[in-house]
């Protein structure tokens, strides 16, 4: 009998508190800040992305949950979905938008909304993309870091020469929907012809392009090949590794997740380290400063990864001057 007039005290409390208790979660919920997180890859495929950025977030003392929330989207790698995702964030009043892992995303920010703070990194000069108007003022409603990628690709080609000093021809696997597609071929082709190299293009903008782009390099007879940063391509890094390995092909990419699954090296901006910027950056807007106010910033950590193991299987002998200089060796 005493459980029973609980229980039934509990119902009545709830029940005569029905109507004020949801409007007063709801008006906590509003307190709470909200970052919309945009992403263009996929949820496994940024998710170390992703985790960086909630440590930078954290630097600034927000934790998702305790005092800011965090709507995410993401278009698995189909880049034309961005545009409708960034408008669904617009329409749900969030905070702050963060673009995670491509400039596709910012750029499908930008275009949603000239009001709502964005946060982005991106690979390459955001000036160009229009999305600041100068590193130092970026004068908008944007502002982020800048990896730069682009301008690594000859430093690239000299560790894949170094590496295979006998690759005369380098095979060049891009995403052709991704804004940096243009630029960074530039770049190859200029510092490949710098080293006396010939590069081969091809191109893969979904899973299902992948064999043809490695028919196309075999039959090139490329001697290696170089994978630039895109999303989309770095969500099937396990299939790209498996057709490398199908082709006897060493593989040179910027993230560690290509020597991690058996490509031969990594050279790169690190990525953890610029979305870790990006957290820091949200949580001082959330703290109440302004993009306008916040230069953009430039990540200038490398790393380099090699994987011994697969250098072995390719019948290669990596020189001195590249273990030295590496990161981390996977043997």
């Amino acid at each position: 009998m005493p459980i029973h007039i609980r229980r039934r005290e509990f119902i009545v409390t709830l029940g005569g508190t029905a109507v004020a208790w949801p409007l007063a979660a709801r008006a906590q919920q509003a307190a709470m800040p909200v970052v919309g997180l945009l992403g263009a890859g996929g949820f496994e495929a940024d998710a170390f992305r992703v985790a960086a950025f909630r440590e930078g977030l954290k630097e600034t003392g927000y934790v998702e949950g305790r005092n800011v929330a965090i709507e995410y989207r993401n278009a698995d790698g189909h880049y034309d979905r961005l545009p409708a995702l960034a408008a669904e964030l617009v329409r749900s009043q969030v905070t702050v938008i963060v673009g995670i892992g491509v400039t596709a995303s910012a750029l499908a920010a930008k275009a949603a909304t000239s009001t709502i703070p964005i946060v982005f990194v991106i690979g390459g000069d955001p000036v160009k993309f229009g999305l600041v108007a100068s590193l130092n003022r970026p004068g908008g409603n944007a502002t982020g870091v800048s990896a730069l990628n682009n301008l690594i690709v000859p430093k690239q080609l000299e560790a894949l020469n170094e590496a295979i000093p006998k690759a005369e021809t380098i095979g060049l696997l891009m995403n052709p929907t991704n804004p940096n597609t243009e630029s960074d071929t530039r770049e190859a082709l200029a510092a490949g012809t710098a080293l006396g190299r010939k590069l081969i293009v091809v191109h893969a903008s979904a899973e299902s392009e992948l064999e043809s782009a490695f028919a196309t390099l075999a039959t090139h007879k490329v001697d290696a090949l170089l994978i630039r940063p895109d999303p989309m391509l770095l969500s099937q890094i396990g299939q790209l590794m498996s057709l490398a390995a199908q082709h006897n092909l060493p593989t040179l990419c910027s993230w560690r997740e290509c020597p991690a699954a058996g490509g031969l090296l990594s050279l790169g901006a690190s990525v953890t380290d610029a979305h870790r910027l990006q957290g820091v950056y949200a949580g001082r807007i959330l703290l109440g400063e302004k993009p306008s106010d916040l230069p953009v910033q430039q990540s200038t950590k490398i790393e380099m990864v090699l994987n011994l193991k697969a250098a072995k299987t390719l019948g290669l002998h990596m020189p001195t001057s590249l273990l030295v200089r590496a990161d981390e060796v996977i043997e």
